[in-house]
Parts: structure tokens; sequence; C-alpha cells
């Protein structure tokens, strides 16, 4: 009797795995701003309370790495309707943002990036606060700024020096 072996077309012979493959694992998120802990644990409260939606926005995003990593854990938590919205003064940053953006291709999540004012951008928030809002801190801002951040959303956090 002919084994298949002994009739195999020449050519590079593959190797078997002899381990098995490792499962596949949840990417863990790293995000090195200090205000990531507290925007995971707000996430983490939200989720427990069997909310499936989530509002999140961050008054100073600048590239919007904070927001797209809290956009993900969430998702990652089981919120299944997620709008984010990124706000900045600086239009080369939130390009890149945009750009950012782009790669997240989840219907369940749905990002904004824009550049405006603070306080005109977050004057509508008064209506429809947020869940998260997501701020670097009072230094420089107006007063204006300040209490549109205070209205736009219910859980303010700000940077561990400024919220101390």
């Amino acid at each position: 009797m002919t084994h298949l072996p002994e009739h195999s077309i020449g050519g590079p012979r593959r190797r078997l795995r002899t381990q098995p493959r490792r499962a596949a694992i949840a990417p863990r998120l790293r995000c090195r701003d200090a205000r990531w802990p507290a925007v995971a644990a707000a996430l983490s409260a939200l989720r427990a309370t069997k909310r499936c939606s989530v509002r999140i926005i961050d008054t100073d995003c600048g590239t919007g790495t904070l927001l797209l990593c809290a956009a993900r854990h969430a998702r990652m938590l089981g919120f299944t309707a997620i709008e984010v919205r990124g706000i900045d003064d600086a239009e080369a940053l939130v390009e890149r943002a945009r750009v950012a953006a782009r790669g997240v291709r989840d219907p369940a999540i749905g990002l904004t990036f824009e550049t405006r004012d603070l306080a005109s951008a977050l004057g509508d928030e008064a209506d429809f606060p947020a869940d998260i809002v997501l701020w670097h801190g009072a230094a420089g801002c107006t007063c204006d700024a300040v209490h549109a951040v205070e209205c736009a959303g219910r859980t303010l956090i700000a940077e561990p020096a400024v919220a101390a």
C-alpha cells in the first residue's frame, strides 16, 4: 500500500505546530493619561447600573487618544450605543483625531471631533447633559467656559491635580 507522504510534490514542507495556540486575549487598553483610571471607573459604574448607552465629551481632546480609549473601553464593557465628542481649538490636532477615528469600525461607536470655542461648543450640552465630561482644568479658562463645562455633563473628570 502506498502512503501519501511518500508521493508528495517537492517543495518546502510545513512544520507541524507542536505547541497549542494561545487563546485570543482581549486587548488591554494602554492609555497613559492621568485621568484614565477615573474614566474607566466612571464607565464601569454606569455599566453596573445596567446602562446600555453612554455619551462622553472631551473638552480639550487634542489628538483624541483618551476619548478613543474611553469609547473602546465602553464597548468592551458592553455598551451598545456610545457617542463621543471631542472639542479642541487646534485644527491640526483635531484633524489627527479624525484620522484616528476613521480606524474605528464599530457601528455602536459614534465619533465626532470639532474645532470650536469651548464655551460656544458646550452651550448646547446643558439641555441634554453628557454622562462624562473630560476636562484639563480651569487654568486659563474664562468664567463662561468653566460654567459651560460644569453644565455639560453629569460626571466631570479633570486632571488629578485640579480635581483634588
